[in-house]
């Protein structure tokens, strides 16, 4: 296949299907599926259709898959989809937001002692960026959290 032909290829109808599953796969887990169940959920008969599918995607410059690693398919357009156009966070980066904040929640409490004033209100920031997205459950869960923090810094 020469460089023209690369990203202009459309997909098959197999393979339109094998993106979609994948898209809302990683929409949904928050990490890409592995062979077994893409295989499982497109009901193919074995791990080498998969791998058969996968390959020629990734050669029409469809999907992306970094080195070596386990699920590490992406779309390759998936960047123009993560275009933020309003405060609504899918459930994966949802996930994914509420695991850092819990990281940043996590390293304050390590701490111990006296916490810095700086690092409280980062903590204040990140529980309000919860609630403005939408996430009030998550914001919740964290607020009595930073009131023991708070009581720490006194």
């Amino acid at each position: 296949m020469n460089d023209k032909q690369t990203k202009t290829v459309r997909p098959t109808k197999k393979q339109k299907e094998l993106l979609t599953f994948i898209e809302q796969f990683i929409a949904e887990h928050g990490y890409s599926p592995s062979y077994r169940e893409i295989m499982s959920g497109l009901s193919y008969t074995s791990v080498a259709t998969v791998s058969l599918h996968v390959n020629n995607l990734i050669k029409r410059g469809h999907l992306l898959k970094r080195d070596h690693s386990a699920r590490s398919l992406e779309l390759a357009d998936s960047t123009d989809r993560k275009k933020i156009t309003s405060n609504e966070v899918a459930p994966a980066e949802e996930k994914w937001l509420v695991e850092k904040v819990e990281h940043a929640f996590q390293q304050a409490e390590q701490a111990g002692g006296e916490i810095a004033q700086a690092s409280l209100d980062n903590l204040y920031v990140l529980v309000g960026a919860l609630k403005v997205l939408g996430l009030e459950g998550a914001s919740q869960s964290f607020v009595s959290r930073l009131s023991v923090l708070k009581q720490k810094s006194r």
